[in-house]
């Protein structure tokens, strides 16, 4: 299964699961991302739908007419991702690499019961685990800025 995590410096707030082999289409994301904005509303109690800035790779379908307009509709920001540099993506380096080590040794015999552990697992993570995250995340992005974008330091 493929999972697609959106989370802020305090919490999940939305895990998507896919079966295998299925192909993540911009209608797929713009439903997701509608899904993302409903849980914004409803966990940050009316707080904050707007301001929220994006970061995801540039992939087509993140870049389609159709997801820049929904996006453009939330008044949404995307924070630029430079391509290949996958230090940059929080949920690869941070999130799944934690996931990975808690549920190494689980045996899932279901995708529903792989779906309950991968849950779990990530709504027992704290404030503070998602804010080192993104303060990490600043911190990196700063260092591929100062170098040009040359991904290796000289």
């Amino acid at each position: 299964m493929m999972t697609t995590v959106f989370w802020d410096h305090k919490r999940i707030f939305l895990t998507e699961f896919m079966a295998m082999g299925t192909t993540i289409l911009s209608e797929v994301y713009c439903e997701m991302l509608n899904k993302l904005w409903s849980s914004i509303q409803n966990k940050r109690c009316r707080m904050l739908t707007k301001g929220v800035v994006l970061l995801h790779n540039n992939v087509w379908t993140y870049t389609a007419a159709c997801t820049n307009a929904l996006i453009k509709l939330f008044s949404w920001e995307i924070f630029d991702h430079p391509p290949y540099s996958l230090d940059l993506a929080p949920s690869d380096y941070r999130l799944f690499t934690k996931m990975k080590v808690c549920l190494a040794n689980q045996c899932f015999h279901t995708n529903e019961e792989l779906m309950d552990g991968v849950n779990n697992r990530l709504h027992h993570l704290t404030a503070p685990f998602f804010d080192e995250g993104l303060q990490k995340l600043v911190s990196r992005y700063n260092i591929c800025l100062n170098v040009d974008g040359n991904y290796v330091e000289k």
